[in-house]
């Protein structure tokens, strides 16, 4: 605790702090912070992860469960940038569990002087949802609505990056297998934006006072059967798109699950997709078009599957080595 106090009468800057800046998005908010000369720290599950940051983001553990600790972990910050979640269900946690987490974050927030909280969440958010991750999303939203922080609420579809999941795991199924089945016509819509465009957003509604709601998606909007296509085209690769019914696709990404030893794909991500929740009629923020993207990465991208399960259960090495 000395040590934390003396660290931060040592900093003549703002504080930025963000959530996981040693994971995924949360990583290109701190780079892109630390770009523009702020102080940054992260609040995280795995304090000793490998990172590229070389001790320029200072990290502090999340304590959850200890809301004194959180506060304290918290004080003197000016902006915080939320990106904590979880992806589905699990036996180690829980939509539930990051809900409760979340509200006890944005209480600590407000009780250490926080002035703005910017928080990712998801398009089309709703409590009454019969699907958990957007039913909690909108819980999660409405608390901070009310929390009295001035907040930005962002709202992508799917990320896509260097150490992103699903687009990376749809090219590793392209490489691998002659056909590829898709639940249902796969008309479905999705709006990628490039995590980069994120940070950039994220980091420029930091900045700002207004309190908003925000759709941040990419300047493409794919069919989830085109989707597919395009990634096979990027990697100069002919594969035969089937539609299947959404019970065989989920039952075969059950059984690449048990082989790669993951949780491939969800019932509800298949819901979530099929439903259009991850469409929305409003302008595009991100400027990167993943069509190029994919083509520029064709070389490394799907090469290695990315396992969601194998980067909570490492909580040491950088996500680009996990596999």
């Amino acid at each position: 605790m000395c040590e934390m106090i003396f660290w931060r009468l040592l900093v003549t800057s703002e504080i930025h702090a963000v959530t996981g800046a040693f994971g995924y998005s949360g990583k290109y908010i701190a780079k892109r912070l630390l770009s523009i000369g702020k102080t940054v720290i992260t609040l995280t599950n795995s304090p000793n992860r490998e990172n590229e940051f070389k001790g320029a983001v200072k990290a502090f553990p999340f304590n959850f469960d200890c809301h004194t600790k959180l506060v304290e972990n918290l004080r003197g910050v000016t902006v915080l940038y939320c990106t904590y979640w979880v992806r589905f269900n699990h036996k180690t946690f829980k939509h539930s569990t990051a809900v409760d987490n979340l509200l006890r974050l944005f209480s600590a927030a407000k009780e250490a002087g926080v002035q703005r909280l910017v928080h990712v969440s998801i398009t089309n958010p709703s409590k009454e949802s019969h699907l958990e991750y957007f039913s909690g999303k909108a819980v999660v939203e409405e608390a901070l609505i009310k929390s009295g922080i001035s907040y930005c609420i962002l709202r992508p579809t799917v990320l896509f990056g260097k150490e992103d999941i699903l687009i990376n795991n749809i090219a590793w199924a392209v490489r691998r297998f002659p056909i590829l089945g898709i639940f249902g016509d796969g008309k479905y819509k999705l709006q990628p934006i490039f995590v980069e465009d994120l940070a950039e957003v994220a980091v420029q509604k930091g900045a700002e006072r207004r309190n908003e709601i925000v759709d941040a998606i990419g300047p493409e909007t794919f069919e989830y059967r085109k989707l597919v296509g395009e990634v096979a085209r990027a990697l100069g690769l002919k594969r035969l798109i089937v539609p299947v019914p959404p019970l065989v696709v989920y039952l075969v990404g059950k059984m690449i699950g048990w082989w790669v030893d993951d949780v491939m794909v969800t019932k509800e991500e298949i819901d979530g997709l099929m439903e259009n929740l991850l469409f929305t009629k409003s302008p595009p923020l991100g400027k990167t078009k993943l069509s190029s993207w994919l083509l520029e990465n064709a070389a490394t991208i799907g090469v290695k599957y990315a396992s969601e399960l194998g980067r909570r259960k490492n909580t040491t090495s950088s996500y680009e080595k996990i596999v």
